[in-house]
């Protein structure tokens, strides 16, 4: 899917269609991003609100998802710094999510995604 102006995150339609199943069991969601290890390093969607950001994390983008509010895309600040040049697009696989993560019990997982921003993504994003 390709990124929306000015956006350094986008959504596959599998991911999407996730999103929606887990929204409506569990209302609003966001995601995180933490630059930990193992599943620490996995995209984990939660119910918005019940991860809670501070100053440690930045706001990628959210994710515009068809009848969904926007799903906010947060990240470790200290993290970021190694991602700041990429555009992430959040995707699923089959397989078993962190026991943190909401897609958990599925057995679907969000994975990452990444690829360098063009010159003109990059301009746009003023970097």
């Amino acid at each position: 899917m390709p990124p929306t102006t000015r956006s350094q995150v986008a959504v596959t339609p599998a991911a999407a269609e996730l999103l929606r199943e887990l929204a409506s069991e569990h209302g609003p969601l966001m995601f995180h991003q933490s630059g930990g290890c193992c599943d620490g390093s996995a995209p984990m969607c939660y119910p918005a609100g019940e991860f809670l950001t501070s100053a440690a994390d930045h706001l990628v983008g959210s994710l515009e998802v068809e009848g969904l509010a926007p799903v906010p895309v947060w990240m470790a600040r200290d993290q970021y710094a190694y991602w700041s040049h990429t555009h992430l697009t959040i995707d699923v696989v089959p397989g078993r999510g962190s026991g943190f993560s909401l897609e958990a019990p599925t057995g679907r997982r969000f994975l990452l995604r990444s690829r360098l921003l063009t010159d003109e993504e990059a301009a746009e994003l003023g970097r």
